[in-house]
């Protein structure tokens, strides 16, 4: 596969520093400083990239892999694939409104294949089925969303194919901008942004925070997908997939998780996944509180079954141990604490330092990683906190004056960063209860998953000791020479 073809154009991403003239990038996921060599130096121009022969195509590669940079999905060229060759695939159990719905938002020409996933009423399915000119996969036991999904994706005969949940309503424009994401060769799986159907008038409470703060809605930010960087999933509520590099699909008998599981088994094997915000969907969010927090109940319970399945990708957090140093340093609220957190943080500086040798300014580099490091580590302690250990730190809160403290300050600081970063239409204080409840009910999940599957490892952080940062002195053509990483 030889990635983006000519006349694309690549940015570097927002949060990506240059240093050095433009010769060092600091940034990407995870966090490291890559430093381009004379030979690709000149290829980044204005924080711009343009493919245009092999040395370009080369850098985007890296920069891609390293989630330094995002292709402008403007210059990506328009597909030659007509609605024929893009088949959906629509998993139902009941919900035939949605399903009639959903059918018909989709545009005309495209191939559908409706898969009842044995529903208690399969009349109705059927019926709109038929109504919209659908094929019918009736199955006869229940196999869930991923099982459902492989059987209609049995039947599927075009290049490419839609999954997509009755729950969602489309427009004409979606699917022909996500196909111009695989003029990317090793793109296997695009994914768009789910906002809600409701989010204006008429949408009560819970609707309001969905519509700001959705599970589903992984924000407005493009990104490549892969474990542990910032957009390491995308949800299977609407996904556009090059068939022949889903090989059987989704792993058979997992009911919760199976997206996330598909997502990290397609980057194993070399292929990009990629969300793209600026194309959109609509989803019709759990309106009713027993509904909604039922939902994050499930998508917590899927912790386990991802831990045994692809080990400590899942883990809650990820230290280093100079960062779980600084934040054990503040948990100790001891009148050394700040004292000993600056410490911390400044023998990390010079500890990084010393590894940027190819750095002009190892120092400056080293000082944007570790306070990189920082706000990371703060940020996952208060979410394991209110999230995922929220059990032990009510019950620790009870008997210890500083364990009452971290909960509250916390609690707090977390819906307030939220509320910040979001804007939700939304007064703050309904957003705080609603943020809350939204984490007890996921970290009630995962709990529930982990005494279910009698195992506690979903819930433990990953320590990397002695992290090695993968290095980008790429060996192989074409791309030798054109940078290398810290």
């Amino acid at each position: 596969m030889t990635g983006l073809p000519d006349g694309v154009v690549l940015r570097l991403r927002a949060d990506v520093r240059a240093s050095d003239g433009g010769r060092a990038l600091v940034g990407g996921a995870p966090t490291r400083v890559l430093y381009l060599k004379d030979a690709a130096r000149g290829l980044v121009v204005n924080r711009r990239l343009d493919v245009r022969d092999a040395p370009s195509r080369a850098l985007a590669d890296i920069l891609l892999d390293a989630g330094l940079a995002d292709p402008v999905l403007e210059t990506l060229p328009t597909p030659d694939v007509g609605t024929a060759d893009v088949t959906f695939v629509i998993p139902a159990y009941g919900r035939a409104d949605g399903l009639d719905r959903l059918l018909a938002s989709v545009p005309p020409g495209h191939p559908l294949i409706v898969v009842d996933d044995a529903s208690p009423d399969p009349e109705p399915i059927a019926a709109t089925a038929a109504r919209h000119g659908a094929q019918l996969v009736v199955l006869d036991r229940n196999l869930g969303p991923a099982g459902a999904r492989n059987s209609g994706l049995e039947q599927v005969t075009t290049p490419f194919v839609v999954f997509v949940d009755t729950d969602v309503v489309i427009d004409d424009g979606v699917v022909p901008a996500l196909l111009r994401h695989f003029a990317d060769e090793r793109m296997a799986v695009v994914a768009p942004r789910v906002l809600g159907l409701r989010d204006g008038e008429g949408a009560n409470w819970i609707e309001r925070y969905e519509a700001a703060r959705s599970s589903l809605d992984l924000g407005p930010t493009g990104a490549a997908v892969k474990p542990r960087a910032p957009v390491s999933w995308v949800p299977a509520t609407f996904l556009l997939a090059r068939v022949e590099a889903l090989g059987a699909g989704f792993t058979p008998g997992m009911r919760e998780g199976e997206d996330v599981d598909l997502v990290w088994r397609l980057v194993a094997d070399g292929l990009r996944v990629r969300y793209e915000p600026g194309v959109v969907v609509r989803h019709e969010h759990r309106a009713t509180t027993r509904e909604w927090l039922s939902r994050k109940v499930l998508y917590g319970s899927s912790a386990t079954p991802l831990e045994r399945r692809h080990g400590n990708l899942i883990a809650p957090a990820v230290f280093a141990p100079w960062s779980l140093a600084f934040v054990l340093a503040l948990l100790a609220q001891r009148k050394w604490s700040p004292w000993a957190a600056l410490a911390i943080a400044g023998w990390a500086t010079v500890r990084i330092a010393r590894k940027l040798t190819h750095s002009g300014h190892p120092y400056r580099d080293a000082s944007r990683l570790t306070l990189s490091g920082v706000d990371a580590a703060v940020k996952q302690t208060m979410a394991l906190l209110v999230r995922h250990w929220w059990p032990v730190a009510v019950l620790a809160a009870f008997f210890s004056r500083r364990a009452r403290r971290a909960l509250l300050v916390s609690a707090v600081l977390d819906a307030a960063l939220e509320y910040r970063r979001t804007r939700p239409r939304l007064d703050f204080g309904r957003f705080a209860l609603a943020r809350r409840l939204d984490d007890l009910a996921y970290g009630f999940g995962v709990w529930k998953s982990a005494f279910t599957g009698r195992s506690l490892r979903a819930l433990l952080p990953d320590i990397v000791r002695g992290r090695r940062r993968e290095r980008e002195e790429e060996q192989a053509d074409p791309r030798r020479g054109l940078a290398t990483g810290t």
